[in-house]
C-alpha cells in the first residue's frame, strides 16, 4: 500500500539573478512499512525535500500525497493539524519541553489533540526504546541519546502514517548514533512504522532497506534491495 507519493516536486527560492532551484522534478513513492534513507551531500536538497514532505514548507510546483491526502494544497492551519496527526518528525535537536517529564513529553501530541493515548501502545513504544526507567526524568537528567529516544517516542505515540527523521544522530557520538538507528529499525520492524530517514552519512543510509540519493535537487539513484 502506497503511503507517500511526490509528483514533479520543484522548489525555487529567490527571484531573478538570485533565484535558486533547490528541488527539480522529484518523483518518489514510499510503501507502507518501508524504511527509506534519502542521502546526499550538504546542499543537495534533501532537507528541503523533507520540509515539504513534512508539510512544514510548500513546493513551488508539484504535489505531495500522504495517506491519501494532498498536503501541498492545505492551508497553514490544516497543515499543522495534519502534521500533528499523521506525520512524525524527528530532528537532530530534540526539542523537548525542559519542565516536563519524559512521559509527559512523549504524550504531549496526544494531549494537544485532546486524545486519550492507547496504554498498550504506549508501553510497547517505551519498551522498544528502552525508556521504562526514565519516564519520570526531566530532559536535563537524560543523556543526549536518551533525549533523542524520548523525541522518537513522542513522534510515534500518535501512530503517524510516516516518520521523517532529519539527521537524527547529528548531535550524538558513534555509540549513541548506532543505538538510535537500531531503535528506528526496531520501530520499523516491531511497530510496523514507515520511516524516511535523511542523512549525509552513507554508513547510516546502508541500514535502510532502500537508499534514494539526491544531487543538485534531483534523484540520481534509487536502490531498493534488502540490506538488513
Amino acid at each position: 500500500m502506497e503511503i507517500l507519493r511526490c509528483n514533479g516536486i520543484e522548489k525555487i527560492f529567490g527571484k531573478g539573478e538570485n533565484q535558486v532551484t533547490a528541488l527539480n522534478g522529484i518523483n518518489l513513492s514510499v510503501e507502507k512499512g518501508d524504511f527509506v534513507a534519502i542521502t546526499g551531500a550538504s546542499g543537495s536538497g534533501k532537507s528541503t525535500l523533507l520540509h515539504i514532505l513534512g508539510s512544514v514548507d510548500k513546493p513551488t510546483k508539484g504535489t505531495v500525497t500522504i495517506d491519501g491526502v494532498d498536503i501541498s494544497g492545505l492551508n497553514a492551519t490544516d497543515s499543522a493539524i495534519f502534521r500533528r496527526r499523521k506525520v512524525g518528525l524527528v530532528y537532530q535537536f530534540y526539542n523537548l519541553i525542559p519542565t516536563l517529564t519524559a512521559e509527559k513529553n512523549i504524550l504531549m501530541p496526544m494531549l494537544l489533540d485532546r486524545r486519550t493515548p492507547n496504554a498498550k501502545y504506549f508501553k510497547a513504544i517505551v519498551k522498544t526504546l528502552g525508556l521504562e526507567d526514565k519516564l519520570e526524568c526531566l530532559p536535563s537528567q537524560l543523556s543526549g541519546g536518551q533525549q533523542q529516544r524520548v523525541a522518537i517516542a513522542r513522534s510515534l505515540i500518535y501512530r503517524p502514517a510516516i516518520l521523517f527523521a532529519d539527521e537524527p544522530t547529528g548531535n550524538l557520538d558513534q555509540k549513541n548514533s548506532k543505538e538510535i538507528i537500531d531503535l528506528l529499525k526496531l520501530s520499523n520492524r516491531n511497530l510496523k512504522q514507515t520511516i524516511l530517514l535523511i542523512t549525509h552519512d552513507e554508513k547510516i543510509a546502508l541500514e535502510a532497506d532502500r537508499i534514494v540519493t539526491i544531487e543538485d535537487g534531483k534523484i540520481v539513484s534509487d536502490q531498493t534491495e534488502k540490506r538488513r
